[in-house]
C-alpha cells in the first residue's frame, strides 16, 4: 500500500511540469483580444458535468469555484488533485482551415481540516492562454504593391490560490478564496510589403501582471428527508484593478535583396495603463438523492463591460490598438450536469464508477469591431473511477466545444478535449492502535 501511495504521487507531480510545456496551450485567434482565452478553472468531477459548481459539495473532490465547498471534507480526510488536458482544435473560416493539437495543465491542489468546523484548500491553476498567430493580404488599388500583415501573441497568466471555509450553522457554510494573480501578455503586429529595399513596421506591446485577486462563496444545505437534499451556492468575485504595467516597443526595419534585415529605427513607451478583472456573481444549486444520484445547475455573470481598461501618454495609433484589443462585453455562462453511482454498496467495481453527463452555453467576453465575437456551445461526458484498494478517484472526460463566430468573416472552432485528474484521497490523520 505504501509503494501504491508513492505511485499516485510521483503521477500528481509529473503532471505539475504540463505547466512548463503548455504555455502556448492554444492556437485560438478570438486570444488576440482581452486576456486570452479564460481557463475553465473546474476539477475534475466538474468537468465532466459541465462545469457545475457553486452548488456542488463533495467531501471526495475540491471544488475551488466555491470555497465555501471546502468544509464538506471530513476530519480524518486529506485531498491532493492534479489534472491534466489534451485537445484537439479545428479552425475555419475565410476559405482556410486548420488543424491543431494542444496540451495544458490544468490544476494541482490539496486540501484539509484545520479544525470541526474550519477547511483549507491551497493550489494551483492557469487563469487565461493567450497563443496565436493570424496573417492576411491587403492589395493596393494598382495591384502593384500588397501589404502583408501579421498578428501574434503568446503568454498568459497563472493563479495561485489559499482558502478557507467556515461551516458557520450545521447546514450553512462561507469561504474566501485569495489568490495571487500574475504572468505576461506579448503581442506583436508587423506590416510589410512585396517588393525589396523597403521599410516594415513592427509593433510589440506587453502586459505584466502581478497583483492578487479575491473570490467570496456560501452554500446551504437542505435536508429535505434521508434520502434528499438541496444545496444552493452562490459566489461572488469583486472588480480589481491587477495591472499598470504596459509597454510598447515600435521598430522601422528594413530588407535587403539578400534577406538582410536592419533596425532603422526604435522607440520604446511605457504608457499609463489601466486593466481591470470585472465582478463576478453566480449562483447554482444541486439536487442529491441517497448519495448515488446529483444532478444540478449553474448561472455566472461576468461584467466586463463595467472593467475599466485604458492607456494614456501614447499616441493616437497606439490607443487605437488597445481599445480594439481590450473591447469587451458581459459574459454570461449557463450550465447544468448530473453525476450517478449505480450501488455505493455493490460488489462489482462498476457499480461504484461515478457516471457524468453535463452541457453548458457562454458568451464570450472579447469583442471585435464593437460586436460580441462568438457564442460557446459544449457538451461533456465522464467518469470517476475508484482506484483499487485505496480511496482515491480517477477522472476521465471528454468535451465537445463549438465555438461559433457571430458574423460571416469570423473564425469558427470545434474542441475535442480530454482531460485527466487524479485525487489522492486517504486518512492520513487516522491514529491506529496497536495492541
Amino acid at each position: 500500500m505504501v509503494g501504491f501511495k508513492y505511485t499516485l504521487c510521483v503521477l500528481l507531480l509529473t503532471m505539475v511540469t504540463g505547466m512548463a510545456i503548455a504555455q502556448n496551450n492554444t492556437n485560438s485567434p478570438y486570444t488576440r483580444y482581452g486576456y486570452g482565452d479564460l481557463s475553465d478553472q473546474s476539477f475534475g468531477n466538474s468537468k465532466a458535468m459541465g462545469g457545475i459548481a457553486f452548488g456542488l459539495r463533495d467531501g471526495a473532490q475540491i471544488n475551488p469555484l466555491n470555497p465555501a465547498s471546502y468544509t464538506a471534507i471530513d476530519s480524518l480526510t486529506f485531498l491532493f488533485e492534479g489534472g491534466v488536458s489534451l485537445q484537439n482544435m479545428n479552425i475555419s473560416g475565410g476559405g482556410v482551415k486548420l488543424n491543431v493539437k494542444n496540451s495544458s495543465f490544468d490544476y494541482l491542489a490539496m486540501q484539509f481540516r484545520l479544525h470541526p468546523r474550519i477547511a483549507m484548500s491551497v493550489g494551483l491553476l492557469p487563469f487565461s492562454n493567450v497563443g496565436y498567430s493570424v496573417s492576411d493580404v491587403q492589395p493596393n488599388d494598382d495591384q502593384t504593391l500588397n501589404t502583408y500583415r501579421n498578428f501574434s501573441g503568446e503568454g498568459g497568466l497563472h493563479q495561485m490560490y489559499a482558502g478557507l471555509g467556515v461551516k458557520v450553522l450545521n447546514n450553512l457554510s462561507v469561504g474566501v478564496n485569495v489568490s495571487y494573480l500574475w504572468g505576461d501578455i506579448d503581442r506583436t503586429r508587423t506590416i510589410n510589403y512585396n517588393v525589396s529595399n523597403v521599410y516594415y513596421h513592427e509593433q510589440t506591446s506587453g502586459v505584466s501582471v502581478s497583483d492578487y485577486k479575491l473570490d467570496f462563496g456560501a452554500q446551504y444545505r437542505w435536508d429535505i428527508s434521508k434520502k434528499k437534499s438541496i444545496t444552493i451556492g452562490a459566489v461572488y468575485s469583486p472588480k480589481h484593478k491587477i495591472a499598470d504595467r504596459y509597454n510598447v516597443i515600435t521598430q522601422m526595419k528594413t530588407v535587403s535583396n539578400s534577406g538582410g534585415v536592419s533596425i532603422v529605427s526604435s522607440n520604446s513607451l511605457n504608457p499609463d495603463a489601466t486593466l481591470e478583472l470585472p465582478n463576478t456573481f453566480g449562483i447554482g444549486f444541486t439536487y442529491n438523492y441517497d448519495k448515488r444520484l446529483t444532478v444540478g445547475a449553474d448561472y455566472s455573470l461576468q461584467q466586463w463591460s463595467k472593467a475599466k481598461f485604458g492607456v494614456n501618454g501614447a499616441d493616437e495609433a497606439i490607443r487605437k490598438e488597445f481599445d480594439e484589443t481590450y473591447a469587451c462585453g458581459d459574459r454570461h455562462k449557463i450550465a447544468v450536469g448530473a453525476e450517478y453511482i449505480p450501488n455505493l454498496i455493490g460488489r462489482s467495481y462498476l457499480s461504484h464508477v461515478k457516471y457524468r453527463l453535463g452541457a453548458y452555453y457562454t458568451t464570450p467576453y472579447y469583442k471585435i469591431n464593437g460586436k460580441s465575437a462568438a457564442r460557446e456551445y459544449g457538451v461533456t461526458a465522464g467518469f470517476g473511477l475508484p482506484v483499487p484498494r485505496s480511496r482515491s478517484i480517477l477522472s476521465i472526460s471528454g468535451q465537445f466545444v463549438r465555438i461559433s463566430g457571430q458574423e460571416p468573416t469570423f473564425v469558427n472552432e470545434n474542441i475535442f478535449r480530454v482531460s485527466i485528474g487524479l485525487t489522492f484521497n486517504e486518512r492520513w490523520f487516522f491514529k491506529r492502535k496497536v495492541e
